[in-house]
């Protein structure tokens, strides 16, 4: 049996269809509206979280029923119609003859995309999938892995993207960039930064960087983690 081919989707500005109105089309709403999707919540009922994200205008809300004509427009869709089989089969045969991205929640047979359980450190993401088969054992390697990845992370890479682009003006050569990295993964500048002791995670890297004959003015690394962070 072929496996899935993972990618990562931009659907920053795209039109994104969620079809139900219940806690679990509230969840799948609430990500890709997170993501940059433009969101519209078709159903006709709304949860309480659904109603507060309208109100902050990350969803749109259409309080009506589905109708064959309503995926038009949308990059991709989401259904949370599991226990209702007739209109899982008609969003499907819409998003088929659309040619259309479309989960339906917790029927691998009638996606052509499935939803991995995520975790999240800034611009770090990983993603746990068990291929459709056991959603709830995804969620639970996910929640052991945010042990091992606590949200310090974010700094962390944040950190990581700002030497990486001032070592490239530096004209340092992808192999020096790989090994500096490596040394970056294995010194103490995680656990500084955990143990909230940032002067001396920058301090680390300084130190990295002259073993590659770089000088990094502090200052300048302060001042950019500084507007990173916002």
């Amino acid at each position: 049996m072929p496996h899935y081919y993972p990618i990562m989707l931009d659907v920053r500005g795209r039109a994104a269809l969620v079809v139900g109105g219940d806690q679990i089309a509230t969840e799948k709403a609430a990500n890709l509206a997170a993501s940059g999707a433009d969101v519209t919540v078709l159903s006709p009922q709304f949860s309480d979280e659904l109603r507060a994200l309208a109100q902050q205008h990350k969803v749109r809300l259409k309080q009506k029923a589905y109708e064959r004509g309503d995926l038009e427009g949308a990059f991709v869709v989401v259904a949370a119609t599991t226990y209702d089989e007739p209109l899982t089969e008609a969003i499907w045969q819409e998003a088929q003859e659309r040619n259309q991205l479309l989960n339906v929640v917790d029927v691998p047979a009638r996606c052509n995309f499935i939803l991995p359980s995520i975790l999240r450190r800034d611009q770090l993401t990983i993603a746990v999938s068990t291929e459709g088969t056991s959603p709830g054992l995804a969620k639970r390697i996910r929640q052991q892995l945010e042990k091992l990845f606590p949200p310090v992370y974010g700094l962390y890479l944040r950190l990581a993207a700002l030497v990486r682009s001032y070592i490239r003006q530096q004209g340092m050569s992808y192999e020096q960039r790989d090994a500096f990295f490596g040394d970056f993964y294995d010194s103490q500048i995680l656990h500084y930064l955990a143990s909230g002791n940032e002067e001396q995670a920058l301090a680390e890297i300084q130190q990295l960087l002259k073993n590659y004959h770089i000088d990094l003015p502090a200052e300048w690394l302060r001042a950019e983690l500084g507007k990173a962070r916002g």
